[in-house]
């Protein structure tokens, strides 16, 4: 009898096992950039949240390099095995189409949208010492005597400057650096006089003194800086450009685990110390189904598409 029931325990563990067996490995989220950008703050949220309800570990693998591009192609060409998930942003499934002549991906064709994460605007910010006070200030100042940094060329931030460029009829230079941390560092030295950056980044700079931030780069203000007033507020009409996040599958990932993939995302995204943790950090939420998601993928495409064209950025 106590062998029997040995054997029957035996029979039924391995028939659990079986059964997990297609979701019992972690995920891993790749992120496309660096340990320590805003990408990587919120993909840390989302991993560790996702893990929770899902019941299985989620790990981030950060992948840097060429815009986002080698990590996006990576999980892209991860087949149908599922485990593999990306967060991408703007960078790499609105600007890279377009800035980038051999995109090794298209994301369109190649991805599922598992959920939209959030959007954050860019501050605009000077030096504590930069005798501007607004952008009617920036807009007196002589454009070959100002320079712009940003984290790379044809990064939302170089995009953001050169349509201001446009818009106040300017020819500010633009300076690219290896990343963020790089330019911001060397805006506070002074040695470059503005940037567009994100407000999880600027913030503490901003509260230390160290920098000031003289507008806000989308159509309403950010919940994270709710005194700082919109450039359209400051008469730079149609000026609206946010970053944005949002989990992908790659596109051959079967229907059912996609589906428990975006029931998971939908469910971590309502929960308030989710929301709270990704509001700390500027990224504001928007509730979108799978149709939303693609149609907004596809206008995201077209919209910085364009800004890349007016900019002139272009990588092989």
């Amino acid at each position: 009898m106590k062998r029997r029931l040995l054997l029957l325990g035996a029979a039924l563990a391995a028939s659990a096992a079986v059964a997990q067996s297609p979701n019992a490995r972690p995920y891993k989220l790749v992120v496309p950039f660096a340990a320590g950008t805003t990408t990587d703050i919120v993909g840390r949220v989302l991993a560790d949240a996702l893990g929770k309800q899902l019941a299985q570990p989620v790990i981030v693998d950060n992948k840097p390099g060429a815009g986002g591009s080698i990590g996006s192609d990576l999980v892209a060409k991860s087949g149908a095995e599922g485990q593999t998930l990306l967060l991408g942003t703007v960078g790499t499934h609105a600007i890279n189409p377009s800035l980038y002549k051999r995109l090794p991906y298209q994301p369109l064709r190649d991805f599922a949208p598992l959920g939209f994460v959030g959007a954050t605007p860019t501050l605009l910010v000077v030096p504590a010492a930069s005798p501007w006070n607004s952008v009617a200030d920036l807009g007196r100042a002589s454009g070959k005597e100002v320079n712009f940094a940003s984290a790379g060329n044809g990064t939302s931030g170089h995009l953001a400057g050169e349509t201001l460029n446009l818009r106040l009829g300017k020819d500010f230079v633009h300076v690219p650096y290896r990343d963020g941390a790089q330019a911001m560092t060397e805006l506070i030295a002074g040695n470059v006089q503005f940037m567009f950056y994100h407000p999880a980044a600027v913030l503490p700079q901003i509260r230390a003194g160290k920098l000031r931030a003289l507008g806000v780069s989308s159509a309403k203000r950010s919940v994270a800086a709710p005194d700082v007033p919109t450039l359209i507020e400051q008469g730079v009409q149609g000026f609206d450009l946010v970053a944005w996040f949002m989990l992908y599958a790659p596109a051959d990932l079967p229907a059912a685990q996609r589906e428990r993939l975006r029931d998971a995302t939908r469910q971590v995204l309502a929960q308030p110390e989710v929301r709270d943790k990704l509001l700390a950090q500027g990224v504001e939420l928007t509730d979108m189904n799978a149709e939303q998601m693609a149609r907004f993928g596809a206008t995201e495409i077209a919209k910085w598409g364009e800004a890349v064209k007016r900019s002139g950025a272009q990588v092989d």
